[in-house]
């Protein structure tokens, strides 16, 4: 492929201030084009996704002070991942801190409709859908929960947290939401 992956990714961004419903669109659309530029099909999605990117550099790092971190040096992206937390932290906040890079040069731009600090809460929480949509895709999931619902399980099959499967199965529409109280 001529074009590079980041480059790609950063097409998909129309370059004016997105609604809320349109970033997480556009952080599904991100997730859906990087697994086919990959050519990844099914679960468990690896992290070769994102390891094998060019300029993209990954370090696990123990003791870190937080999940993940993404900086621009001597010419590529670095990640830091928390090398203490379990591994299924680890992949979510390695897809996490991925869109942070493809979002990079369009940040004050797509998410400018909100003030501060509002709106780094919500980049956080567009981050967070893409590491799910890219991990959990809506499609699979349905299908895996079809066979076999059991969080747990899914859990497994996917190699992602058990909240990370109880957000997904929420987002997709497959579960009710837990009520609350009256």
């Amino acid at each position: 492929m001529s074009r590079g992956t980041i480059t790609t990714l950063r097409d998909m961004v129309p370059l004016r201030p997105l609604t809320r419903s349109e970033a997480l669109d556009l952080a599904e659309r991100q997730a859906r084009c990087l697994l086919r530029l990959a050519g990844i099909t099914m679960e468990a999605v690896p992290e070769r996704v994102i390891t094998d990117v060019p300029k993209v550099a990954v370090r696990r790092l123990a003791p870190f002070p937080v999940s993940g971190a993404t900086y621009w040096s001597a010419g590529s992206w670095r990640v830091g991942l928390n090398g203490a937390e379990p591994a299924t932290r680890q992949r979510f906040s390695l897809a996490h801190e991925f869109k942070h890079i493809v979002d990079h040069p369009f940040a004050d731009l797509i998410y400018r409709s909100l003030d501060e600090p509002e709106r780094s809460l919500f980049i956080e929480q567009v981050c967070d859908y893409f590491a799910g949509c890219l991990l959990v895709p809506a499609e699979w999931l349905a299908r895996a929960a079809a066979t076999d619902a059991n969080p747990a399980a899914l859990a497994e099959r996917f190699e992602v947290s058990q909240a990370a499967i109880h957000t997904r199965l929420s987002q997709c529409g497959l579960t009710v939401p837990a009520r609350r109280c009256d």
